[in-house]
């Protein structure tokens, strides 16, 4: 932000809050007389704290302190960010509320540039797939940015931005599907349960974790997961301009930074600083940065603390092989 632009916000913050403390004064104090002076003070004392926050927000919407909007992806990427079986810390924002978060940057005219946070393991396919169109979307240069993991399904939502830069020790990669089942059938038969369920169509309860997993059924999950494989590898060979046998090559392997950008799936290794200094040559002015983050209330943040102790406790081991309703799930 410039000289200029700053001392305009000062200057409207605090011409308002003048404006306020003499209208203030006048209205409480000078007015009404001597029996309402110590209320008059206080009242305008009010006025003053309120027009300064009113100023402040007046200002800013002027002189604007940001033009790159950073959005982050943390943690185990879920629609809602938990839920049924916890397989994300609580509290963590869902592909929802992150989709939300890029669109209203790209609805916002001083958010010129977008920085994608990335630090997850991957999660589930549709909402991954949700936050790689919402930055594909976004109406200027997207950088994404690799912390500590940027894997599966957090690659996924990668290619969906300008260039991917990523840490030397960050683990990059695992470009692959996997589905997985818990196999319950001999414990039900060892406690005397017997699991009996009426259907209609020969494979419709495919993946459930109560009977045994006949060969015709292992190839048509299967089948599915090739699918979803070869729609991972083609997203992200378009994404980022590379050839997929390449990315077949990998076997879902993951890669520290440095051999990562070797082989081309990380365009440039660096700090959130050498980031920053990279949006500026695509913005081609100096850049600030503004973290944009849901909004919750008060009941929501009480709620997000109280599962984050559960959570901690050991809450979402059994996330790793079936969803909250017990079935067969697919995950990037």
């Amino acid at each position: 932000m410039s000289g200029f632009e700053r001392a305009g916000r000062v200057g409207i913050a605090v011409g308002i809050a003048i404006l306020a403390a003499v209208v203030g004064w006048i209205l409480f104090v000078a007015v009404p007389g001597n029996t309402t002076e110590l209320f008059g003070v206080l009242f305008a004392l009010v006025a003053v704290v309120i027009a300064l926050r009113i100023g402040g927000n007046i200002a800013q919407s002027v002189f604007p302190d940001y033009n790159v909007a950073e959005v982050g992806v943390e943690g185990p990427i879920t629609r809602d960010g938990g839920g049924g079986v916890p397989i994300s810390a609580p509290g963590t924002p869902g592909a929802d509320e992150i989709v939300d978060l890029i669109e209203d940057a790209d609805a916002d005219d001083n958010a010129e540039a977008l920085m994608l946070r990335l630090n997850t393991p991957g999660g589930a396919v549709v909402p991954s797939d949700d936050i790689r169109l919402a930055a594909k979307r976004f109406d200027g240069p997207t950088v994404a940015y690799a912390t500590d993991v940027c894997a599966s399904g957090g690659y996924w939502i990668a290619s969906g931005c300008d260039e991917l830069w990523a840490r030397e020790g960050s683990v990059v990669g695992s470009i692959g599907v996997r589905g997985s089942r818990m196999t319950a059938a001999d414990l039900l038969e060892k406690a005397g349960i017997e699991y009996e369920q009426l259907t209609a169509g020969e494979y419709k309860e495919a993946g459930v974790p109560f009977t045994e997993m006949e060969e015709e059924e292992r190839e048509y999950l299967q089948g599915l997961i090739d699918d979803y494989y070869d729609q991972f590898v083609d997203t992200v060979a378009d994404g980022r301009s590379m050839d997929a046998d390449l990315l077949r090559e990998t076997e879902a392997k993951v890669f520290l930074g440095e051999q990562a950008a070797e082989m081309g799936l990380v365009d440039e290794l660096g700090t959130q600083d050498d980031v920053e200094e990279r949006l500026q040559e695509l913005l081609d002015k100096e850049v600030e940065t503004m973290e944009l983050e849901p909004t919750l209330s008060v009941a929501e943040r009480f709620r997000a603390g109280a599962e984050r102790v559960a959570y901690a406790v050991g809450a979402g081991v059994a996330s790793n092989f079936v969803d909250a309703d017990g079935e067969f799930q697919f995950r990037v």
